[in-house]
């Protein structure tokens, strides 16, 4: 009968947080950079955002600049299938499979030609999801998924 109280209270215990004794900090290294991007020079959406254009709020010279830097030689990672990553996130980037760690690259789309840096960040399996700013750049469709060449900067 003991047994039977102490499985609930054991569920309540638990539900109501980490066990400070069983918390094993941060996941990867804090030497590590989660991103490469420094985010705070993008501008968040507002809360009300409703169109692309709210979503995506870099800048012109920030768009000038990321595909400015985007041409010229690096390693190539191969391609992957990305769609649209969450709009709500600012700057460019791309999560992909094809990285193990946080890194700079770019990513070119070999249907309209066009070629943007971007943040590359790790994700383990599936497909990739690429920054709205990032996708408008490259003239591809949001509501798609789009082939992108992923190069890494040399």
């Amino acid at each position: 009968m003991r047994h039977l109280f102490f499985v609930p209270a054991l569920c309540l215990a638990t539900a109501c947080g980490p066990l400070p004794h069983l918390d094993t900090g941060p996941t990867t290294s804090p030497s590590v950079p989660q991103t490469i991007e420094d985010v705070s020079e993008f501008d968040a959406p507002d809360a009300d955002a409703r169109t692309v254009e709210d979503f995506d709020t870099t800048t012109e010279a920030q768009r000038e600049e990321a595909t400015a830097q985007a041409s010229g030689d690096g390693t190539s990672l191969g391609t992957t299938v990305a769609s649209l990553g969450d709009a709500a996130v600012p700057g460019f980037w791309l999560e992909t499979p094809l990285v193990s760690q946080p890194t700079t690259g770019r990513v070119r789309n070999p249907a309209t030609g066009r070629t943007v840096q971007v943040d590359l960040r790790p994700i383990s399996g599936g497909s990739s999801r690429i920054s709205l700013a990032a996708l408008r750049l490259l003239e591809a469709p949001l509501t798609e998924l789009v082939t992108l060449e992923v190069f890494l900067n040399a």
